[in-house]
């Protein structure tokens, strides 16, 4: 069976066959810099019809799947939704979920309340609580989608409600964020790197249920730099907003580019440096190696 017909069929199951299945069989990431960091492609997305019974269609790939990291990130996921389409109302019950549109706008649903929200956004989904997205608009809306799990197995149960039409409300009932570089603080010599940069954690620990830890948003200018530094209890995740640059894991260097996603293990060394002419800007996912781990992150003060 091919890995596109496989996933098709994942969607329309609740718990048989899963994405996280898929995940760990189309996404492998060993050894070298080059092998972990996964590039966007859209040639090498899937079509898919009906994501969790929602109306219409979308273009999607795997980035990064259970293997990327050690603890419970399930995927990372890359992919377009077409105009007039969304992901349909969903559960899950032992993992967490969070969609960003990168641009445009999207209904973004929670618990059956709407809200039209502007890109670049996101809206995380907590465990045990439904979830849905649709957009309205004319033009297709850039997407990520990215799962952690109490372990690494994907759990989830359709609804068969495509939520098109839903009443909105004009302040979300549920947990948001934008990548707003407005919001974004200065940062000196950050993690011992080089210059200035912009920072903001746009997500705390106790947003989530499981070992999923912060959303962060990071801004490095042109010849500023971060790092050298490694988390021994948080492994991390950097989707490339826009810019180019270089990182470096352990004593390996690689050129990134927007639409990068780069996996960071647990006590990896990571630095990262811009090289273009524009600032290097990132969403970072970090998810703790434990619960224990989670809990002493949200005991230390938050960086100033």
């Amino acid at each position: 069976m091919s890995p596109q017909i496989f996933f098709k069929i994942a969607l329309t199951l609740p718990f048989v066959i899963t994405p996280a299945m898929y995940a760990q069989q189309a996404a492998s990431h060993p050894g070298t810099i080059e092998q972990r960091i996964a590039r966007n492609d859209p040639s090498k997305y899937s079509h898919l019809t009906a994501v969790h019974d929602g109306p219409g269609s979308m273009d999607f790939r795997v980035m990064l799947g259970t293997d990327a990291v050690e603890p419970n990130l399930i995927f990372f996921h890359r992919g377009v939704i077409m105009p007039k389409s969304g992901i349909g109302q969903h559960f899950h019950d032992k993992c967490e979920e969070m969609f960003v549109i990168l641009d445009g706008e999207a209904e973004f649903t929670v618990d059956g309340r709407t809200s039209l929200i502007k890109g670049p956004a996101g809206v995380p989904d907590r465990m045990g609580h439904a979830h849905a997205i649709y957009n309205p608009t004319d033009k297709p809306v850039q997407w990520l989608n990215i799962n952690v799990g109490m372990t690494k197995v994907y759990d989830a149960f359709n609804l068969g409600d495509p939520h098109t039409n839903a009443t909105l409300d004009p302040i979300p009932q549920f947990v948001s964020f934008h990548l707003d570089r407005a919001l974004l603080k200065p940062v000196t010599g950050m993690d011992g790197g080089k210059g200035g940069v912009q920072y903001r954690r746009a997500l705390q620990p106790a947003i989530f249920s499981t070992t999923w830890s912060y959303i962060d948003h990071l801004l490095i200018p042109p010849g500023s730099s971060v790092g050298p530094s490694a988390k021994p209890d948080i492994a991390e995740v950097y989707y490339v907003v826009g810019g180019d640059g270089t990182i470096t894991l352990g004593s390996e260097t690689a050129q990134i580019h927007e639409g990068d996603v780069i996996p960071v293990k647990l006590n990896e060394s990571r630095s990262i440096t811009a090289t273009g002419n524009k600032p290097l800007e990132f969403l970072i996912v970090g998810v703790a190696k434990d619960m224990e781990a989670k809990n002493a992150l949200m005991a230390k003060p938050r960086r100033r």
